[in-house]
């Protein structure tokens, strides 16, 4: 039989960095920018907060002197750091200087994962480590502690309770974000400058501030899912190009959850079950049928896609400036 109790929790810990990416994009995308840079955003958010947490854990004298405030507040600060400079470099590039939003965005990813690579490289060869990868063990050990009554409550618990803070804390940024988008002020302003910045700028709404800070502060969310991927979900390991094309599922699962990012947390759950489906449903050695199974993720972000355009209904469709620039003398 299926066995669902262990399947969803690692389908939902598999989803919360998607959850985390969509969500600064949808965030960001609301504003008319598109930043196909959050692959490179999300390497860039874990590689700071692992260097973080070295330096710390480095500086300690013994494993057992770390302490659990410090332990997390550094990777997590370095991390959101890290994330909001390659924000800011996006937004100076294409909202400054009107560069193409495609060619920089794919140019920040490949920056990324290349500052990625270099320093969890680095990294390694300082900690003197004979394997290919870095463990923060004591760190990602308070990363990923659950509540302490987890595991009295059978099923349940595993299901709803076996998670770590970053994983609830995704959950309940996505809620405040579509909260902010559809409930007040800042929203409708956020959403008017992505459909039609003209009329925004002749309502008095200052156009390029919204999108500098909807897309730096989703480059911060977004980093958080590099960060719980490594301090959560791989137990604290860095391990160069680990990390796979989650940045881009999570750019797909916008465009699956509609632009909304309280939608995004089903979906989120539904795409990490369909990434790791192969390795629950016996295939024997066919490993045919198993790329079959790793396809779906992509096969069902294609069907949504085309529904959504058959259908056309307007609050189903991407912010009508998405990825053009605006020239205000053009107004």
């Amino acid at each position: 039989m299926f066995d669902f109790v262990s399947f969803i929790p690692r389908a939902v810990m598999q989803g919360i960095p998607l959850l985390y990416g969509s969500t600064g994009e949808t965030l960001t995308e609301k504003s008319g920018n598109l930043n196909l840079g959050i692959p490179g955003i999300m390497y860039v958010g874990a590689i700071s907060g692992v260097i973080g947490g070295f330096l710390y854990e480095s500086s300690l004298s013994s494993p057992d002197a770390i302490r659990a405030l410090p332990a997390i507040l550094i990777p997590l600060v370095c991390s959101m750091v890290g994330s909001l400079l390659m924000g800011l470099l996006y937004c100076f590039l294409t909202v400054t200087l009107r560069a193409n939003q495609n060619v920089t965005g794919l140019a920040l990813t490949t920056f990324g994962v290349g500052f990625g690579t270099f320093f969890g490289g680095s990294l390694i060869k300082l900690s003197g480590s004979s394997m290919p990868y870095l463990a923060l063990s004591a760190s990602s050990a308070i990363y990923r502690r659950t509540l302490p009554f987890a595991e009295s409550t059978g099923w349940f618990g595993q299901i709803f309770l076996s998670y770590g803070f970053l994983a609830y804390a995704a959950i309940i940024v996505s809620l405040v974000v579509a909260y902010i988008l559809k409930h007040t002020r800042m929203g409708l302003h956020l959403r008017a400058v992505g459909e039609s910045p003209n009329t925004a700028d002749a309502a008095g709404i200052n156009v390029n501030r919204y999108k500098y800070v909807a897309t730096c502060v989703g480059s911060m969310i977004a980093g958080l899912g590099g960060l719980y991927y490594v301090m959560d979900y791989s137990s604290g390991i860095w391990a160069n190009n680990a990390f796979g094309d989650r940045g881009w599922l999570a750019i797909a699962l916008v465009i699956f959850s509609i632009w909304r990012p309280n939608v995004g947390i089903l979906s989120s759950i539904l795409f990490g079950g369909l990434y790791i489906l192969h390795m629950y449903i016996p295939t024997g050695m066919n490993l045919a049928i198993k790329e079959i199974y790793k396809m779906l993720p992509y096969v069902v972000t294609i069907i949504v896609l085309v529904v959504t355009s058959v259908r056309n209904k307007r609050e189903n469709q991407p912010p009508q400036s998405l990825g053009l620039p605006y020239f205000r003398e053009e107004r």
